[in-house]
Parts: structure tokens; sequence; C-alpha cells
């Protein structure tokens, strides 16, 4: 079955890592593919866009462990959506998690039209009530994170959002698989934004949906869009993300620091590993 749920390389040390955090700020750990979890100082924790499915091989072919067994995360507060695609909305990841914790779960419609198609209160034991339908411009408070939904642009996706969470301690942007987008000035104008985290990916060939030819595609910003949309969002850290996961479309981001060298923005580049943590 295409995109099934992995089994964890790694036991259940990354969840027991994050349940037994106490940052004095807000942590961040990368969860490989575009997946992160944020813990702010009082214990709330976010996840968002967590992946821990298989791919659909030969097409996609995951080249990074699976980190964690969804059943064993017992705390969150939320789980986010930025878009439609199967690796940033996974019944067999994401389901388990709210039916643990309670968490509510927010994500755009089209988005949530994939929840519904997959069946997740009927599969999962997930309830109705955890689901949240965002759109551009929401504003709503997660325990200690204000939570602003903002536009991107990901022409692959149908309707693509990015997420600003605001916390005491700082500001972090993740935008989905996002390319620079027309919205970034505005966000910059609105925004302090502490950490970005955006979606980097080298071009490649990619067996066609339908016609299972090996086809060019470009699913990910490449080098001078990452620097392009940090330098538009003005983000003080960039951690790139996606480069990763899919064989064929991985990357090397050791690169932007080329890039970013000859712009005032990103002042840090942040280049992390599935399963490090960074920290506000």
């Amino acid at each position: 079955m295409a995109h099934e749920l992995g089994e964890s390389d790694w036991g259940d040390w990354l969840p027991t890592a994050v349940a037994e955090a106490d940052p004095d700020t807000v942590a961040v750990w990368y969860l490989g593919c575009n997946g992160f979890v944020l813990k702010g100082r009082e214990g709330t924790t976010l996840f968002v866009d967590p992946y821990c499915g298989l791919g659909d091989p030969p097409r996609t072919v995951r080249m990074i462990p699976v980190p964690f067994d969804p059943t064993d995360v017992d705390e969150a507060d939320a789980v986010f959506a930025t878009h439609e695609h199967s690796d940033h909305v996974h019944g067999p990841t994401q389901a388990p998690i709210l039916a643990a914790t309670g968490a509510d779960y927010y994500a755009p419609d089209a988005s949530m039209a994939v929840v519904d198609r997959a069946g997740w209160t009927d599969d999962w034991g997930v309830v109705a009530e955890q689901f949240d339908t965002v759109a551009e411009g929401d504003e709503f408070d997660v325990g200690e994170f204000t939570v602003h939904v903002v536009p991107v642009n990901d022409p692959d996706a149908d309707h693509p959002v990015g997420y600003v969470f605001d916390h005491d301690a700082g500001t972090i942007f993740h935008g989905g698989d996002t390319r620079p987008a027309e919205s970034f000035p505005d966000l910059a104008d609105r925004f302090d934004v502490d950490l970005g985290v955006l979606a980097f990916g080298s071009a490649g060939r990619i067996l066609d949906t339908e016609t299972r030819e090996p086809t060019r595609t470009q699913w990910y910003a490449n080098e001078n869009d990452v620097i392009r949309a940090a330098n538009a969002l003005e983000l003080d850290r960039v951690v790139p993300s996606h480069w990763d996961v899919w064989k064929g479309l991985n990357a090397d981001p050791t690169v932007l620091h080329h890039h970013a060298r000859s712009f005032p923005y990103p002042e840090r580049l942040e280049v992390v590993e599935i399963g490090d943590r960074l920290d506000l």
C-alpha cells in the first residue's frame, strides 16, 4: 500500500526526549521530511506535518529513518498540516497521535478533504470535534502559542497554507513546501521571525503518476529560491527541510551558505538532520 506506515528504526527515544524536555524558551525538533515538533517552556507541544510513511516505491523512495512510532506519542496539544500531499496529511502517522492525546488537528480545506476520504474517525477513533479547518488570516491560541495562518506559494498543492507560531520567547515560521511568495514582504512587516522553515530540494527524474515514465520534477525551492524567500521574510535563522527524504530529489543544504553570504538574510543558516533539536 502506498505511503504505508514504516516501522521505527529508533524505538521510542525521540518522543521520550520531547516529553521529558523542559526548555527555557521553545525547543524545536526536526522529524525529517518537513515534520517538526515545537515545545514551549510551559509544556505546550505542537506537531507540524509529521510523517512516518515509506512513500510510494519506486516512485517516491524514503531515504531516511522512520524516527518514531506514532503510538509512542502521548503528549500533543495540536497537529498542523500545511497542505494535502500524502507526506503532510498522513492518517497512519497523524491519526494515532490525535486519538491518543486528544490533540486538535488544524488544516486547510483540501487537507481536510483527504482526512474525510481516508476515514480517520472510522479507522482510528478520532472524533470530529478535533478537526479545525483553517484559512489564511485565521488567528487562534494553542496553549502558550498564538498561531497565525498565512498565505504561501506551493504551485503543486490545491490549498497550501503556512503557519506563524508566536511565543513570548520568539516567533517561528513554517511554510510547508512553499516557494518564494508575493505575501512574504508583508509577513516580514507583520512578524519578526526568529526561525523559519523552508523546504529545499533538487530537481530529479521521478516516475509520472499515470504513465510511470521518468519525468523531470521540481517539488521544492532550489538554492536561489530558498535565499530569496529568506530575504523576503527577513528571517534571522533559516532551517532547510525536505532535502533529505526522497531519492532523486535530495540535496546538500550546506550549499546554501554560499548563496546566503552576499545577502542580509538569513542571519544564520541552521543545517539540521533528522532527530536534531534547536532552541529559540
